[in-house]
């Protein structure tokens, strides 16, 4: 039963968080840690209960999934970046780029690189938001801000900065959301493109969790689907109501709000970690 208890929690905590610029895998560890499980395990399961949103993601963006892989039998490198094609093109080159930087930090430092300064990276990110958030508030001329569809530079830069999010203690949603609003991206585009992209990174963090784990890490099939269902659940509640706050509030505060989670997070991070 506590297992079982256990596995709700986490999927609870993994479904709100992992659309929030706070790490979802490190705050996923650190709740598993304070609940009696061993560090190396907790962090582990953080990146495998990461299947449950992805679940919520694939839900909510399926008509974009659907028309990419629509898209698929008549690219063209020609024509990569042209109309259906602009994002299969996107996610796929984002994902070479976060595997090429994402597993060599698995592989080498990420215990060593989350004790030492994830929280801190969280917290940059949100005074990063907090700048953009202030950007926002600046007149804009043309069309700053109001870009949609990605380009390869973008697919390059996104993947890359995705694979450092493979770190205890990096949010994966605040670095990418954060490098899009950057590149000049419509807010509620900026933050569709980087949840697609969670869809496959989640699931190849998962594959290479089990892989060294040789199995499902430290936790039975059933609190493991448990754990993945709750966190489908919230997590597809929860990506809806960001949504709607992003179209319907000054993108300025949507910025200030979650920027100063992330500080703040990341904070409780670099203390906890």
């Amino acid at each position: 039963m506590k297992e079982y208890l256990i596995a709700v929690i986490a999927g609870i905590v993994q479904g709100i968080v992992e659309w929030l610029p706070v790490s979802s895998q490190g705050n996923v560890a650190l709740v598993l840690t304070g609940l009696g499980t061993s560090p190396d395990v907790a962090l582990q399961l953080a990146l495998f209960f990461q299947v449950g949103t992805t679940l919520s993601a694939a839900t909510y963006y399926r008509d974009d999934i659907v028309t990419a892989l629509r898209a698929l039998p008549k690219w063209h490198p020609d024509a990569a970046y042209n109309g259906d094609s602009a994002v299969t093109s996107y996610l796929v080159v984002a994902c070479l780029m976060t595997g090429l930087v994402g597993i060599p930090l698995y592989v080498v430092a990420v215990d060593l690189a989350g004790r030492v300064s994830g929280g801190v990276f969280v917290a940059g990110i949100g005074v990063l938001l907090v700048l953009t958030g202030l950007v926002q508030l600046a007149p804009k001329s043309g069309s700053a801000g109001m870009r949609e569809d990605p380009t390869l530079i973008d697919s390059v830069l996104v993947g890359a900065v995705q694979g450092i999010a493979i770190l205890p203690g990096v949010s994966r949603s605040g670095v990418t959301t954060s490098a899009l609003l950057f590149r000049s991206y419509d807010p509620p585009a900026a933050f569709r493109l980087s949840f697609l992209l969670s869809i496959p990174a989640s699931l190849g963090a998962a594959a290479l969790t089990v892989a060294d784990a040789g199995g499902l890490p430290g936790v039975s099939p059933g609190a493991a689907l448990t754990a993945l269902l709750v966190s489908a659940i919230v997590g597809y509640l929860t990506i809806d109501a960001l949504m709607r706050i992003v179209d319907r509030i000054p993108f300025s505060l949507v910025c200030f709000g979650l920027g100063g989670l992330a500080i703040v997070g990341g904070g409780i991070v670099s203390v906890a970690v």
